[in-house]
Order: C-alpha cells, then structure tokens, then sequence
C-alpha cells in the first residue's frame, strides 16, 4: 500500500483463500497445475475436433466448440494467478490486474451463460419444431448468437467494472477469496457499500432469468420427448440433450451457490469450495461430458488424434 499524509491508499490486494507454502500449499498446487492442463487440452480437443469434422458443422456442435474455447480463457483468467500464489509467499496481486481478472472472468462467463441459453433455445426448435429448424436455425443466424453471446457478455460488465474502478480503497486489502471477486472486493471500499445489496440483485436477476428460460425449453423438451412413440427415437432424443443438461446443471448450480445467497455468509472454507466448483471444476468435468455422452464427437475426437486408425476402420 502507498501512503500519502494521512491517507493511505491500497494499490495491491493480499489473497487469503489458500494456506501458505510452508503450510502445504504444494499439496493444491499439483492437482490444480495437472487440472489446467487438462482443461486447456480437453477443450481444445474438443474445439478441434468439431471445426476439422465436415459432418459436425452445424448449430448444436458449433455452440459446442465456442463454449469449448471460451472455457480456456475462462480458467485462464483465475487459475494461473491461484497457481503462482499457491507457491509465492506474497499472494497479492495489483489494483489494475485485480481489476482486469474480475473483467475477464465475469464477461466470460457471461458469454458461456448467454450461449448455454443459447443452446437451450436451439435445442428446443430442434426437437420441438424440427420441420422448421433448418429454415429457423440458419448458418447466418448462427454465427449472430455465437458473436452476440461473446461481444454481449463483454460490454455489459464495462459500466460495472468502470464504477469499481472510481472507488477508493483506503483501508484493509485482504481478500477473502481465491481470486478477485465483486462482494469481496465491494466489501473493501472506503465508501457506502449499500451498493453491494444493489450489484447482488442485478446478478440474481441475470442468473434466475437465464435458468428459467434454460429450465422451461428442457421441460418442454422432456415433454415432446416423452411424446416419441418409438423408444430407439426418444433415446436418441435423449442422447442429444444429456450433455447440454450436465453442463447447465455444473454451470448454473455452482454459479447460484456462488450469487444467490445475498447477505447470507459461509465458512472461508466453504466460500473456497464453492469457487473452486465454478472456476475450476465445472470447466474440468466439461469436456468429459461432451465427449463421453455425444457418440459424434467422440468419432471426432478419434478422427483427430488417430486419423489413419479410425480412416483405415471407416474404408473397411
């Protein structure tokens, strides 16, 4: 922190969501360093895999792969820093770069929530109204979601971010979290925090309308279904919403536990683990959901690491 007469202004913040070095911080360190990788490499597999597979270029899949690839750089916003902090003795991080890691990972999360709505949404003309879904669901439309969900999920955080940005901080820097984070973050400003009940009720509105509408396409997706006399037909029908329901299950859950609690407080470490499922986990299980419960990708993902194999099965 810098002084200035009797003021004294933070220009860093101090982590305190993870023990020390010396008290076993390498025991996190190893997992979380081998899960990062993981999830940067399933991604990509995954993001790969449907851009090189001619048969997977249609909606449903090209969601997929933008989900895929918006996941990297998701992670990628918090877990290097939590990786050098685990084995640093400092644990801070600046202003500006506290700042830009809330930005990136709330747009981009942003982004990953709107497409998840997006492809709820998709799914529903798809199996609701199939007759009209090549005619609804076009190539064109397509890539105006995709680039929508990414270029709104960006904009609409300026406005908040800016505001933190005008704040003064002048007291405690500690930050009870393992990366930076809007209400610990709030809770350290030098001003009228009643702001904070304000930023938690335009969260809780984004988050219940985007599971509600998630929630109604996927009952009455569930209803057609059921509705499919053959049941080769409805297991298909099935197959095609499993992933897509797993993933929103994993975003939206961890993500409400995180935001939909208000005032309410939780034990640092259960804070810790609540984080952890939506900044690391659920990004972890989703590329072993999309590729182990969608046959089509996973014939991708063969093409692409063993082409001559899976070429040399296809002529024979």
């Amino acid at each position: 922190m810098a002084r200035s007469n009797q003021t004294t202004t933070v220009t860093e913040f101090l982590f305190s969501g993870f023990p020390q070095f010396e008290d076993g911080s390498l025991l996190f360190f190893i997992p979380l360093f081998f899960i990062y990788i993981f999830i940067v490499i399933g991604n990509l597999v995954v993001f790969f895999a449907v851009r090189m597979d001619t048969r997977l270029h249609n909606p449903m899949y090209n969601f997929i792969s933008i989900f895929s690839f918006l996941e990297i750089w998701y992670t990628t916003a918090t877990i290097p820093k939590m990786l050098s902090n685990l084995i640093s003795k400092q644990r801070t991080i600046s202003m500006i770069g506290c700042l830009l890691q809330m930005y990136f990972f709330h747009s981009l999360g942003n982004s990953e929530g709107i497409l998840l709505t997006t492809m709820a949404i998709d799914r529903y003309v798809a199996i609701c109204n199939p007759l009209h879904y090549p005619i609804i669901m076009t190539s064109r439309l397509c890539a105006q979601l995709s680039a929508g969900s990414c270029i709104f999920g960006f904009l609409v955080l300026l406005p908040e971010i800016a505001w933190i940005s005008t704040l003064p901080f002048c007291g405690p820097n500690q930050i009870h979290q393992i990366f930076c984070d809007f209400e610990p973050v709030l809770h350290l400003a030098c001003t009228d925090t009643s702001m904070i009940l304000v930023e938690d009720v335009i969260h809780a509105i984004a988050i219940i309308f985007s599971v509600l509408i998630i929630a109604l396409s996927y009952i009455r997706i569930i209803i057609v279904i059921l509705g499919i006399p053959s049941a080769e037909g409805r297991q298909k029908a099935f197959s095609t919403c499993a992933a897509h329901l797993g993933v929103f299950l994993m975003f939206y859950g961890s993500v409400s536990l995180m935001y939909l609690r208000f005032s309410a407080t939780f034990p640092p470490i259960l804070d810790t683990t609540i984080a952890l499922m939506f900044a690391v986990l659920a990004p972890f299980f989703n590329p072993i959901i999309y590729s182990l419960r969608n046959k089509d990708i996973k014939i991708a993902i063969k093409k692409l690491l063993w082409p001559h194999k899976v070429f040399n099965a296809s002529v024979s």
